[in-house]
């Protein structure tokens, strides 16, 4: 089938960085991958009890559009109990298939053909593409790890057009484990407020922080009204799988969201949002205990790749580590082939992320400590050979 069938900005939507790579790990043995940004760990087993007694119960029906009420309540209580603000369950929050819907619905509701959004990058790799696919502008924002990968007012200011419709931000961010904090975050508030700009703020990984706060970007004062915070189950819980998120914003807002999610999803998978409730309700020992874990592999990690010359600024959050190899003289792409080719380590190159990355790796810490200690011996033979 010839592909002149396909849209023309689907036909030009760049493969994914990550994915692409990952063919090519599918195919060999032996291979240490610090590429995934997946938990190594399983659901909590009081989650997975809870969505087998739903299923065992007979929850194998749609629920309404914007999810079970109770798990709109149990979102609106977590989110009012961690950051101070708070979301009416019935037409502020909708439940979504993981927060890449979220974003997807966010994007589509909010920007009109040929309007811009602001993505400063590095930044997870469909920020971009569902701008396209929104018939939106992505106007990348290259940031640079001598300012710790950090988004100023000035730059944000100067991106600005009189086509731009909102800015899309993402901290604790991916790749680069940069947390913006809330003096940062405040001055960005004042140009969003300036310029009229919608504000899609993508916290998946508000809940793995260390030794810094998270701040709620919708928290801010006059941010609420302008805000669509995206949140979700994945990282925290690990429930990847699981494939359940929300979406968080004014009625007026929201109201766009919903009425794109109820054409294109009806709802949120109705096993995985009974599984949510007891995550919110019950899971924040299991929580503590897994960012404990990926916070003693943060410094292995981190101290392993600045001792072999590849310097990393200190992550924040996340579970990702950023590190420069400009001293290999290889460029990123060059690099993560080798290092596969010649000893089985699997990390994505940092120009998958967008601009900003360049001379960069990312090394996701979301596995076993032990993996961690192999794949920094294996990259201390790598760059006792290229470094």
């Amino acid at each position: 089938m010839s592909t002149s069938y396909l849209a023309r900005h689907v036909a030009g939507l760049k493969p994914s960085g990550i994915r692409k790579f990952f063919d090519i790990v599918a195919t060999m043995d032996d291979v240490i991958s610090l590429g995934i940004g997946e938990p190594d760990f399983d659901t909590p087993p009081h989650i997975l009890q809870a969505g087998i007694r739903a299923l065992e119960q007979g929850a194998t029906h749609y629920t309404s559009n914007a999810g079970l009420l109770e798990l709109r309540q149990a979102i609106s209580d977590h989110l009012d109990k961690l950051y101070g603000v708070r979301y009416n369950p019935q037409g502020e929050i909708t439940v979504t298939v993981g927060v890449s819907e979220a974003l997807y619905l966010a994007m589509t509701a909010v920007l009109n053909p040929g309007e811009e959004v602001i993505i400063p990058t590095p930044c997870f790799v469909s920020y971009q593409a569902e701008a396209i696919l929104a018939g939106g502008v992505p106007v990348e924002l290259p940031l640079r790890a001598e300012n710790n990968f950090q988004l100023t007012a000035e730059m944000l200011e100067a991106a600005i057009t009189p086509r731009t419709k909102a800015i899309l931000i993402g901290y604790p961010n991916n790749p680069t484990g940069a947390v913006a904090d809330r003096e940062a975050l405040l001055r960005m508030a004042q140009v969003a407020e300036k310029h009229d700009l919608v504000v899609i703020s993508d916290e998946i990984y508000d809940r793995l922080v260390y030794g810094v706060p998270h701040v709620c970007f919708a928290s801010l004062p006059g941010m609420r009204e302008r805000t669509i915070t995206l949140g979700g189950f994945s990282k925290a819980y690990a429930m990847t799988g699981w494939r359940i998120g929300y979406a968080a914003a004014p009625a007026a807002i929201l109201g766009g969201l919903v009425r794109i999610h109820q054409y294109t999803i009806m709802s949120a998978p109705t096993v995985a949002q009974y599984a949510a409730i007891e995550a919110l309700r019950h899971g924040e020992e299991a929580v503590e205990s897994m960012r404990q874990e990926y916070d003693r592999r943060r410094k292995l990690i981190v101290g392993g790749l600045n001792d072999l010359g590849l310097t990393t600024i200190e992550p924040r959050g996340a579970f990702y580590a950023f590190p420069n190899i400009s001293v290999t003289g290889m460029d990123e792409e060059t690099f993560a082939q080798k290092l596969l080719e010649e000893e089985r380590v699997a990390v994505v190159p940092g120009t998958a992320f967008g601009p900003g990355g360049e001379g960069f790796v990312r090394c996701s810490y979301a596995t076993a400590y032990e993996k961690i200690e192999q794949a920094l011996e294996r990259m201390t033979r790598f760059m006792q050979r290229h470094g």
